[in-house]
């Protein structure tokens, strides 16, 4: 199957067509300016639309799907900020191929996923809603219509997807929900038929060796991450933005890789006062990271040759603690005829095979099981030393008891 390139939005924008009013419900960079990508990765059938968000230039793409349907009209999965250049991207989809007739929340914890779906329905006042069951908020479990769901057209999916409108062209599986203490994880695949192409939000990934176009429509966190030192001056090359960007992907899966060292706060008011620029956007000159000089070698594990695999935070606080759930769910999924695979994160599409993606879970088995030729490439554990601060995490969070303790492996 050949994928078209194409990215869209090469017209002259406006500044106020990035604008996000509602940034405050989730104060994530980059805040109330929001960039967006379309890109049609599958001729006349699927598009995917990047946006951005981090916290502390740590940068990572954010994704909604759109798949037309057979009879005309679209359906959305996972909706991102509904920004006027976003809604204006959509809405030439829609004059081609119909309305949107569906839009799909497959997650109940992830607030960077909830907190767009009810702006983004409002634009499009004739789709019906489905979210994932078991919703909840934090800190107060308000009905979903507090959160900006229209309730007349708000519904529930289904645990058979054969109960829907969109059965003859979708399956899905839901997972979950995982119970945490304080709140609860799930998540809904769904498989578009046709295409054979596999929608994930956060169950397994993909890194690129070079960061995501989105990412670079502004460099400066590439930049900024791109420094050895406070006082470092980096130029705006690619070989500096992919420095950058492997960094922040350390930085977005381990929060703090065994090969970073943090320094200590009298070294960084010293070397904040040698940094050429102390402006606010430059935290100050404050720069409190020391890489080893062979950090490489952890991307590197990280990414293996563009594998699938499941985001460390995943393995070591969400999904240990319901092993057996997990996997069945893998299995199902893997007994699904896909080729391609879009999550909400990183890279997208990823070509890869049902076991590939089985593959990805077998940190959950005690004997995993190896399909001939995928062992070294696919489901090799990533370096036990780089999850040392989630563990630290986890162990604290069981200590105190706020999430019940991990599960034995199957």
């Amino acid at each position: 199957m050949a994928l078209d390139e194409h990215v869209g939005n090469t017209e002259p924008i406006h500044q106020q067509d990035f604008s996000w009013s509602f940034w405050f419900t989730l104060p994530l960079y980059p805040y109330g300016k929001r960039r967006t990508i379309r890109k049609e990765v599958i001729k006349d059938t699927i598009w995917t639309f990047d946006q951005l968000q981090g916290i502390f230039y740590v940068v990572v793409p954010i994704r909604m799907t759109v798949v037309r349907l057979d009879e005309g009209g679209l359906l959305v999965y996972a909706p991102v900020a509904p920004t006027p250049e976003c809604i204006r991207l959509v809405k030439e989809l829609v004059a081609e191929h119909g309305d949107i007739k569906y839009i799909i929340l497959p997650t109940i914890s992830g607030l960077e996923h909830k907190v767009f779906i009810g702006p983004f329905a409002r634009c499009f006042p004739t789709a019906q809603i489905f979210v994932a069951p078991h919703q909840w908020s934090f800190p107060l479990n308000l009905p979903l219509s507090w959160l900006g769901l229209p309730a007349k057209r708000t519904q529930v999916l289904p645990e058979a997807s054969s109960q829907t409108p969109f059965a003859d062209q979708f399956d899905y599986a839901i997972l979950g929900p995982i119970e945490l203490g304080p709140g609860r994880f799930a998540e809904v695949a769904f498989l578009h038929k046709r295409s054979q192409t596999l929608l994930v939000t956060d169950s397994v990934i993909s890194v690129p060796e070079d960061p995501p176009a989105i990412v670079q429509l502004d460099p400066y966190p590439l930049l900024f991450h791109a420094k050895d030192k406070a006082s470092a001056i980096v130029a705006d090359n690619q070989a500096n933005r992919r420095k950058g960007w492997q960094r922040i992907s350390l930085f977005a899966l381990y929060f703090r890789p065994s090969m970073l060292e943090v320094l200590g706060l009298s070294q960084v008011l010293r070397d904040a006062l040698k940094a050429p620029n102390r402006s606010k956007k430059a935290y100050f000159g404050l720069f409190p990271f020391k890489w080893q000089e062979d950090w490489e070698r952890s991307f590197h594990a990280l990414r293996g040759d563009g594998r699938l695999f499941v985001a460390p935070i995943l393995q070591t606080l969400i999904l240990n603690r319901a092993p057996r759930e997990t996997i069945d769910w893998a299995n199902h999924l893997a007994s699904w005829d896909f080729q391609w695979i879009i999550p909400c994160h990183f890279s997208s599409p990823i070509k890869a095979a049902p076991d590939q993606f089985r593959q990805a879970f077998s940190f959950l088995e005690k004997q995993p099981t190896v399909s001939a030729g995928l062992f070294s490439s696919n489901s090799y554990p990533l370096p036990a030393e780089d999850f040392q601060l989630l563990k630290k995490i986890d162990a604290g969070l069981q200590k105190s008891n706020i999430v019940p303790p991990a599960r034995e492996k199957v």
